[in-house]
């Protein structure tokens, strides 16, 4: 009879779950601002859905900086911030070059600092409800627990989509 010490257990069910953990990450994150979702996607399948909080002036693609519009288009989450002052954050690659281009046309700052973050650590509501208004500057706002799950889940590099 072999004997496996709880030891040897307990390594291999870790092992096992960051296994199952890194074949979860995503290779797509889908924002459908007109019905405040995010979705995490990996091969074409939806994975997580989360309800999100935008800018207070969601309609309508960012054009300068403090218009409280959150960017339409195609980026990357170029970098994480984990000292966030929303917590945790995750850096959307906005303004990209045809933002910059339109923005110098118009002779307007696209601004910039557009993020994937947490909760607002100064609201007085509770996170589910704060989550049911627009009260960003202009990031895509999550709770503090699913900033958490997407934090493991989205790395550096990862494309994201935002749609109107």
């Amino acid at each position: 009879m072999l004997l496996i010490k709880p030891v040897v257990i307990s390594l291999l069910l870790l092992s096992f779950s960051r296994v199952a953990l890194a074949s979860e990450q995503v290779d797509l994150v889908v924002i459908k601002k007109s019905k405040s979702t995010m979705q995490l996607l990996q091969h074409g399948k939806v994975l997580k859905q989360y309800r999100i909080a935008m800018g207070d002036q969601p309609a309508g693609h960012k054009l300068k900086e403090g218009d409280q519009r959150t960017p339409e288009g195609r980026y990357v989450l170029d970098y994480k911030k984990p000292n966030s002052s929303y917590y945790r954050a995750i850096h959307i690659s906005y303004p990209n070059d045809e933002d910059i281009f339109r923005a110098r046309a118009l002779g307007i700052n696209p601004g910039g600092q557009i993020m994937i973050h947490g909760e607002n650590p100064h609201s007085l509501l509770p996170a589910e409800e704060a989550q049911q208004y627009n009260w960003t500057n202009g990031c895509i706002a999550v709770t503090n627990k699913q900033m958490d799950e997407i934090w493991q889940l989205v790395k550096a590099g990862t494309p994201i989509e935002i749609w109107p």
